[in-house]
């Protein structure tokens, strides 16, 4: 193991710590699809979740919470205006947020809503490497991104590279491109990790809980680089973990539930992959 592994190996295990000894509350405003598994990851890793995202109420709770994420998976005007009213709140009062962009890209319904919500300063902006990609080119920054197909990814996080920086340069904020080389950057400092497992990848919203666990991150951690890197570290290395346990979409949704609930500092010290 480097050097620089060692340190992030013990940042994220400091911060895993911190957090189950805090429980953070994580307000979600996130997609109907992943709700429970989102709610689910964070009570496993130790935080406290509150779905709560109508219009009524969400800027209220983003003066109670410690943290917000907005995840724009099933979009509809009702649900934006929650999200945004959300992240006004937040940003008002200097509380974390984490913008999760799903299918950005996708139309123009979506990719206003986006631009809406990149007004308010998230923290970090967490998506795949064609999420990355679409934000610059709808943001005007690299008018040549290509447009991704769908919510999966088609790009690759070196494809990315770039455009994450700039991103990350022109937000003011920490941008996440995940896949199977997770890329993490503020514009100056960039990481690259590399675990996880390929059925992470057939269970429907580990990304959405992803974004959530790094905004429980954030909660803990002052420094919002530190954070997203603690928390893909933790949530890369339990799905290896629970992949030794199952070989199955069904059997390791449950599996990685379990890991998150009894991954140890430990654990990252031996098993994070830093490129």
């Amino acid at each position: 193991m480097t050097q620089d592994s060692a340190q992030i190996s013990k940042r994220a295990g400091e911060l895993l710590e911190r957090l189950r000894a805090t429980r953070p509350l994580v307000q979600n405003i996130t997609n109907f699809v992943s709700m429970d598994t989102v709610a689910n990851a964070l009570l496993a890793l130790g935080a406290s979740p509150a779905m709560v995202h109508s219009i009524e109420e969400s800027a209220d709770f983003a003066a109670r919470a410690d943290v917000l994420t907005v995840n724009t998976g099933t979009l509809s005007p009702p649900f934006l205006e929650g999200g945004e009213s959300a992240a006004t709140a937040a940003h008002m009062l200097g509380r974390p947020w984490v913008l999760d962009p799903v299918g950005v890209g996708g139309g123009k319904f979506r990719n206003d809503a986006v631009l809406r919500l990149l007004r308010h300063r998230p923290a970090v902006i967490r998506g795949n490497a064609s999420e990355i990609m679409s934000i610059a080119r709808i943001a005007g920054l690299n008018p040549q991104a290509a447009a991704p197909r769908g919510v999966d990814a088609a790009h690759t996080t070196d494809e990315a590279f770039v455009t994450a920086r700039l991103v990350a340069r022109h937000h003011l904020c920490v941008v996440a491109a995940t896949g199977a080389v997770d890329l993490i950057t503020d514009g100056e400092r960039v990481l690259r990790l590399a675990n996880g497992h390929e059925l992470m990848t057939r269970v429907t919203a580990l990304g959405c809980a992803l974004s959530a666990v790094v905004a429980a991150f954030c909660a803990v951690g002052e420094d919002a680089f530190e954070a997203t890197a603690s928390a893909i570290a933790v949530y890369g290395v339990a799905g290896e973990m629970a992949a030794e346990q199952a070989n199955r979409p069904g059997s390791y949704r449950v599996a990685f539930m379990d890991m998150l609930d009894a991954i140890t500092p430990a654990d990252i010290c031996a098993r994070l992959k830093v490129l």
